[in-house]
């Protein structure tokens, strides 16, 4: 891998999906030695919180699986990132929609679902955990887990070409 590559993760509000997504694909990223290949960051269509930490319960459950998410910070996606990443990863139907509104025409390829990506899993989204109990963050690890690895195959593909 010659060059770099830079991936965004979308969510909301930044502080369930998209920071966890954030967390394992960083995790993935170091794993393989690829910090200077490869950047990762995260950010929300909203700005309820920007600037506060992942939810506890995101976090919890992506400590319990060796991902560590307490030094990210909410923060709402910006005209510049379009400009800036690579590679945009939405959670869902809706966020992949505003993020497509407010995307210039010459990034609307960056632009793609998460769940793009995955290899395992069959779904469409990654759905949002907020307002249900625990299973559905460990459901949202299972997918974003299968999906970065497939996203990491599809950017290794990528750069080899």
């Amino acid at each position: 891998m010659s060059d770099k590559f830079s991936v965004l993760f979308v969510c909301m509000g930044n502080i369930c999906r998209s920071p966890t997504a954030h967390g394992v694909f960083r995790h993935k990223v170091n794993l393989l030695g690829l910090q200077g290949k490869i950047t990762v960051d995260s950010a929300g269509t909203l700005d309820y919180h920007a600037g506060d930490p992942p939810d506890q319960r995101a976090q919890q459950h992506a400590q319990r699986r060796g991902y560590d998410l307490s030094d990210l910070r909410a923060r709402q996606i910006k005209p510049i990132d379009f400009n800036t990443f690579d590679l945009i990863a939405v959670m869902d139907w809706d966020n992949l929609s505003n993020v497509q509104d407010m995307c210039p025409p010459e990034s609307k390829a960056k632009v793609h679902r998460l769940t793009e990506f995955c290899t395992r899993h069959q779904a469409d989204v990654v759905p949002d955990p907020y307002y249900g109990g625990a299973n559905g963050f460990d459901h949202v690890l299972d997918l974003v887990e299968d999906a970065c690895d497939g996203l990491m195959v599809h950017i290794q593909q990528q750069a080899s070409h």
